[in-house]
């Protein structure tokens, strides 16, 4: 066997091209803190637009230093299936539908209906 073959390597798996010549895109690294002072540093291309808020590994919710404060939206109140309700019925609607379930369902059961 000649001593130049590729005894070894892995068909495949690796890329024989060297990486001279190779320039890697232009990025930015980014700082972000959390309120307890947790550092968190981020890579981004240079023409990428940088979030205002980013969340850590541990799951905090980190801040860009050296940037525009994140304005709180005016998120919509959430609303419950009680809230939907009563867009569609009033009170007194909903009364009599519930007296005129709980007569079909008092008939089913074999109870006396008042």
């Amino acid at each position: 066997m000649s001593d130049r073959s590729l005894r070894g390597m892995r068909l495949g798996a690796q890329s024989m091209e060297t990486e001279s010549g190779v320039e890697p895109a232009p990025r930015q690294r980014v700082e972000y803190r959390c309120e307890d002072g947790e550092q968190v540093f981020v890579t981004f291309a240079a023409e990428a637009e940088i979030p205002p808020v980013w969340v850590s590994k541990t799951g905090k919710e980190a801040i860009l230093v050296d940037g525009e404060k994140p304005v709180d939206s005016n998120e919509k109140a959430v609303r419950t299936h009680w809230d939907m309700l009563l867009e569609r019925r009033s009170v007194p609607e909903l009364e009599q539908i519930l007296d005129d379930r709980l007569k079909i369902l008092r008939a089913k059961r074999g109870e006396k209906v008042s």
